[in-house]
């Protein structure tokens, strides 16, 4: 990787996360303090801002005879140099969509769950944090109708080869074991966050994307950055109470999750809706340059967070945090 392809975390503008103007999180109780006002501000701003996307973003994407939703160079196989058809283009674009938007909805439910067990043994109820997490689960609720409603549309035919009873059980597993540990998810939901955001940023800009799939993206970005500057402030607080255990599962665990999460917004069985190999594409998609500097772009913003939060420090980047974002153990990037 050449120096220029990796985010420098060492320049808060080199951050794609800094579009959205969060403030450094504080960790302990008097940082704890000093946020108190930062979220009675999100809190107003999502009173405020209430969209209900089944009123304010109706529509569907467009037929699939009427070309792709999403232009090829937004596409995970951008780069491999594959001959496909436009009407292959076309299909792919729709599955990688559905793929993507799937596990969008599926993991704002495991952000919801995890914000509702908070809420169920909260000390204090009026808790500003404990009122903001009720705003970000509303507005989750509201995000996650609408990804049903486009999944509904696009009507996607590919199948996921990790769908099977015994992934569902580790699945079931490992997300309990997430939504207990309050420092860990906040990492997750970071992640969850800035991985779309700058897929959406993409689309939302590019002149060939569907009318649709940009009003759905410039809807989802605006909320997401008030739920991406939640978790920046609560991530140090969380890290302040965080046992041995789950300080390792943050260092050492998180990133081999994120890396996962990252790999399989498009699932293998996508590329076999267009008579590719699936596993065989899905790997090669991956390790190419353009999705490698996806994947460093859209990480930066989590490893900053968690430098300005305390929770990492320049200097001693743990190993899997640094190849999941093409870095250095001083959080610069990687040279090679």
């Amino acid at each position: 990787m050449s120096q220029s392809s990796a985010i420098d975390l060492r320049d808060p503008a080199s951050s794609p996360a800094g579009e959205h103007g969060a403030a450094p999180s504080a960790s302990g109780a008097g940082g704890a303090a000093a946020n108190d006002s930062k979220v009675e501000r999100l809190n107003s701003a999502s009173a405020r801002r209430l969209i209900d996307p089944d009123v304010d973003v109706q529509g569907r994407p467009r037929p699939i005879e009427d070309g792709a939703i999403l232009p090829p160079e937004l596409l995970s196989i951008a780069g491999l140099d594959l001959s496909l058809s436009e009407e292959q283009l076309a299909i792919l674009a729709r599955e990688e969509l559905a793929s993507i938007t799937n596990m969008g909805l599926r993991f704002e439910a495991v952000l919801m769950a995890g914000f509702c067990l908070q809420m169920s043994v909260a000390e204090d109820l009026t808790d500003p944090r404990v009122v903001y997490a009720l705003h970000e689960v509303g507005e989750e609720t509201r995000h996650s109708r609408l990804f049903s409603r486009m999944i509904r549309d696009l009507a996607p035919t590919a199948v996921n080869p990790l769908d099977k009873p015994i992934m569902r059980r580790l699945q079931i597993w490992s997300e309990g074991q997430i939504i207990k540990r309050p420092a860990l998810l906040d990492v997750l939901i970071l992640a969850g966050e800035e991985i779309p955001d700058l897929f959406q940023k993409r689309a939302a800009e590019h002149p060939d994307t569907d009318p649709f799939v940009k009003a759905v993206s410039k809807y989802h970005r605006q909320e997401e950055a008030r739920h991406l500057a939640f978790a920046r402030m609560t991530v140090g607080e969380h890290w302040a109470r965080a046992g041995w255990l789950e300080r390792f599962l943050v260092r050492r665990v998180a990133p081999l999750v994120i890396g996962d999460m990252f790999g399989m917004t498009v699932h293998p069985g996508v590329y076999e809706t267009i008579g590719l190999p699936g596993w065989e594409t899905w790997k090669k998609a991956n390790k190419s340059p353009a999705r490698l500097q996806m994947r460093y772009e859209a990480c930066a913003g989590v490893l900053r967070a968690l430098i300005e939060a305390g929770v990492l420090r320049s200097g001693r980047i743990p190993s899997g945090w640094r190849r999941l974002c093409g870095v250095d153990r001083h959080a610069s990037p990687a040279a090679g």
